[in-house]
């Protein structure tokens, strides 16, 4: 009787995080050339009509497809533009008109990094994506919760996202070697994570200073060939005059992460995002993908949202103010017209640890722009000084010797 060795695992350092295994919608051209492979039972919540089993979302083909036949079947597009709803209606008016749900069917709050991932009423355990933590399912919230407004879907797939993963991974020059073992070994996972959007029309009143630029004549003593000598010359003046007035603008669409898991750095830097493509919120683009409860709320939101605002009003005060340079002694904005929207945003995530330290990397799957950590190895860095240093002393011998 013959025997099968398993394959090797990573080493310890690596430690790659896994995932619940789940077909993703990445590995369905691959899953579909399997001969006779056994469908799982219907029932699910998007049930293949040739052959009963769940339906995933397909990037490359804007579909859901069955991962087991390869049916095929469109999702169904709004005529309609994404509603806007209003901000001060939702704060006023105890969410009056919005669509509120009391929480998820299931979810589970990471202990590790706090992040709240939605989970599949069949799951019951999984590790989160964001650090790889252990996961249980628990019941669903009693957090009355904004649902999403719009999505945009997944567009670079499983194996596209690997294989930027993987070129990302190999020009990390000063890496350890065992570092760019994940590009084989380690897990992407396919996550939509939670923004908000504002658009505002601000009015900005402002006092400051206009400084504008003149020249006198100064003169002053040199030294030329070792007698003083009167010299003149243009010395650069400011002369500052009082400014007031006021400044509009229209905001749109100002992106907020409303993530906790998400490394509020890494994900800024994966814009920019082609929001112009969000289509109406339907759950048909979710299926085979993990799903990111907000942690940030709507007013948390909307004060991040300000901190965004605040450069371009800067920006336009200054302009408006003129001169070669100005001064801004103060500013008041007022805010009117606020409307918000709660939006999904696709995501590839892998989390690694290597040699107790937390990495995660991150992959816009719209652009297929990678952001996130990484190792470094210090005989890589120290060889380098070496080198750099050899180079130095070879040149400052050459200079000598001639």
């Amino acid at each position: 009787m013959s025997t099968t060795t398993p394959p090797p695992q990573p080493p310890e350092e690596l430690a790659i995080s896994g995932i619940a295994r789940e077909v993703s919608s990445g590995e369905i051209a691959e899953t579909s050339k399997i001969a006779a492979k056994p469908a799982p039972s219907a029932g699910k919540k998007f049930p293949c009509s040739a052959c009963g089993a769940s339906l995933v979302f397909d990037p490359a083909a804007q579909t859901l497809k069955c991962p087991y036949c390869g049916h095929q079947e469109k999702i169904p597009h709004s005529t309609e533009e994404i509603v806007e709803n209003s901000y001060e209606t939702y704060l006023q008016q105890s969410r009056a008109g919005l669509k509120v749900t009391a929480g998820a069917e299931l979810e589970t709050k990471c202990q590790a990094c706090g992040a709240v991932i939605m989970m599949n009423a069949k799951t019951v355990t999984q590790e989160c994506p964001f650090c790889g933590a252990h996961l249980e399912s628990q019941p669903k919230s009693a957090e009355p919760i904004i649902e999403p407004t719009a999505v945009l879907p997944f567009k670079v797939d499983h194996r596209g996202a690997r294989q930027v993963f993987k070129q990302w991974v190999n020009s990390r020059w000063f890496a350890p070697n065992t570092f760019k073992q994940i590009a084989d070994v380690g897990r992407l996972i396919g996550l939509y994570a939670p923004y908000w959007t504002f658009d505002a029309m601000t009015f900005t009143f402002y006092t400051g200073q206009r400084g504008t630029y003149y020249y006198v004549t100064e003169s002053f003593t040199a030294m030329v060939n070792g007698k003083p000598t009167p010299r003149t010359r243009q010395v650069r003046k400011t002369r500052w005059t009082p400014a007031e007035g006021q400044v509009r603008h229209w905001f749109d669409d100002v992106l907020v992460v409303a993530s906790k898991g998400l490394p509020a750095k890494y994900a800024q830097e994966l814009a920019p995002w082609d929001l112009n493509h969000l289509a109406d919120f339907k759950s048909d683009y979710l299926s085979g993908f993990r799903t990111e409860r907000y942690q940030v709320g709507l007013e948390e939101g909307f004060a991040n949202a300000k901190q965004q605002m605040e450069p371009v009003i800067d920006s336009l005060i200054r302009q408006n103010i003129g001169g070669d340079e100005q001064k801004i002694s103060s500013r008041s904005t007022q805010y009117s017209g606020i409307t918000f929207k709660h939006i999904l945003l696709p995501v590839w995530v892998s989390a690694y640890r290597y040699a107790d330290t937390l990495h995660r990397i991150l992959i816009n799957a719209r652009t297929g722009e990678v952001q996130g950590s990484r190792p470094y190895s210090p005989w890589k860095i120290a060889g380098l000084v070496i080198l750099i240093l050899a180079i130095i002393g070879l040149i400052a011998l050459l200079q000598s010797g001639s």
